[in-house]
């Protein structure tokens, strides 16, 4: 789980570089067809960098069950600015930026609150059914 993220991460150049043309096609094209022009390559890379950290943020929730939201939160902050301080000075063709940090953190945060909702469910379930079960058993 992460490797990827740390491919993606330290990559020497830009992932995004082999296909940037025929992004830039396909979102003529959206445009062209009614997506409204704020959908565009500045709004798909922070989309591609919320997504990123999801898994992260499951994950660490998951390892670290004891862990509130906000605490994994900052953990997807620290390893999100960690990959771009290694981004600043290792890695000369791409480039660190502080909203890759916030949209870094914010998938992190977005995973943590998945699992720990995920995780709710079937206690919810389980502490319903015992009710139940107790209630029919008086």
């Amino acid at each position: 789980m992460f490797v990827p993220l740390a491919l993606v991460a330290f990559w020497p150049s830009p992932v995004d570089q082999p296909i940037q043309g025929e992004l830039a096609r396909i979102l003529r094209f959206f445009h062209a067809h009614g997506i409204p022009a704020w959908f565009d390559y500045k709004f798909v890379e922070a989309s591609a960098n919320v997504v990123l950290f999801v898994p992260l943020g499951v994950v660490a929730s998951l390892a670290f069950a004891e862990k509130r939201w906000w605490q994994i939160g900052a953990f997807g902050l620290i390893v999100s600015g960690c990959i771009e301080l290694g981004q600043l000075l290792f890695l000369h063709d791409r480039f660190a930026s502080p909203q890759d940090v916030v949209t870094n953190t914010s998938g992190a945060v977005i995973g943590a609150l998945l699992a720990i909702e995920a995780l709710k469910r079937p206690q919810a379930r389980r502490l319903s059914a015992a009710g139940l079960r107790n209630a029919n058993s008086s």
